[in-house]
C-alpha cells in the first residue's frame, strides 16, 4: 500500500494483510501535469482522487468562460466532483491538477467494494465527507458574512499552502475577490 495512504489510514482501520492488499488493488497510481483536466464539466465523474502531491481543483465555469473554484483537495485528502460522482449524472464542474501532483485514483465500483468488504472503512469515508462539508459551509458562511480581509486573514491561519502554493487568480477565485484586492491585502501583510 502506498506510504501516504498508509499514513491517512492510521489508526483508523485495523487492516488484515488481505484487507491491505485489497485496498491497494484498488487504488490506482496516477500523476498528472499542470493544469491538466481529470474530470471534464458534462461528464460522469467515474473516480475518487486521493491527493499523495500536489492538488486538485474543483471549479465551476459560467457561459462567459468566469471560473469559480468550489473546493481546493491537497495532500491527504480525498475529493472529486461528488454529486456527479455519487449520482452518476454529468459533472457541472471541472476537476484540475493546477500543480503537478500525483494522486491514487479509486473507481465508482471499488469504492463500493471497499465500503462492502473493509470493517471500518465507510465510518472513515462518512467522516472524511463529514469534515470536508463542515469546510464547504464555513466557506459559504465566510463568502456571505465577511469582508475580503477577514477571509483572507482566516485563509493565511487556517490554509496558508493555498496562498502560498497556488497562483493568485485562483487565491482570488477561491476567496470571491478580484485579483487586484488580492494584491493589496498580500502586500498588507
Amino acid at each position: 500500500m502506498h506510504p501516504a495512504l498508509k499514513h491517512h489510514i492510521e489508526g483508523k482501520l485495523d487492516l488484515t494483510p488481505q484487507h491491505e492488499q485489497l485496498i491497494d488493488s484498488c487504488f490506482k497510481p496516477r500523476f498528472t501535469r499542470r493544469n491538466e483536466i481529470l474530470i471534464e464539466k458534462g461528464t460522469i465523474a467515474r473516480h475518487l482522487f486521493f491527493v499523495v502531491k500536489g492538488c486538485l481543483r474543483v471549479f465551476l465555469t459560467d457561459d462567459d468562460g468566469n471560473e469559480s473554484t468550489r473546493f481546493l483537495i491537497f495532500e491527504g485528502r480525498m475529493g472529486t466532483a461528488f454529486p456527479s460522482f455519487i449520482l452518476r449524472e454529468p459533472s457541472v464542474a471541472t476537476v484540475q491538477s493546477p500543480e503537478p501532483s500525483e494522486l491514487l485514483v479509486l473507481s465508482y465500483a471499488d469504492r463500493d467494494r471497499l465500503l462492502k468488504e473493509i470493517p471500518g472503512f465507510e465510518t472513515m469515508y462518512r467522516s472524511g465527507l463529514e469534515l470536508d462539508y463542515i469546510a464547504s459551509i464555513r466557506r459559504i458562511e465566510s463568502l456571505i458574512t465577511m469582508d475580503a480581509k477577514e477571509r483572507y486573514n482566516i485563509l493565511m491561519q487556517t490554509h496558508p499552502e493555498i496562498i502560498q502554493r497556488l497562483p493568485n487568480k485562483i487565491v482570488a477565485d477561491y476567496l470571491g475577490i478580484s485579483q487586484e484586492t488580492l494584491s493589496r491585502l498580500k502586500s498588507k501583510k
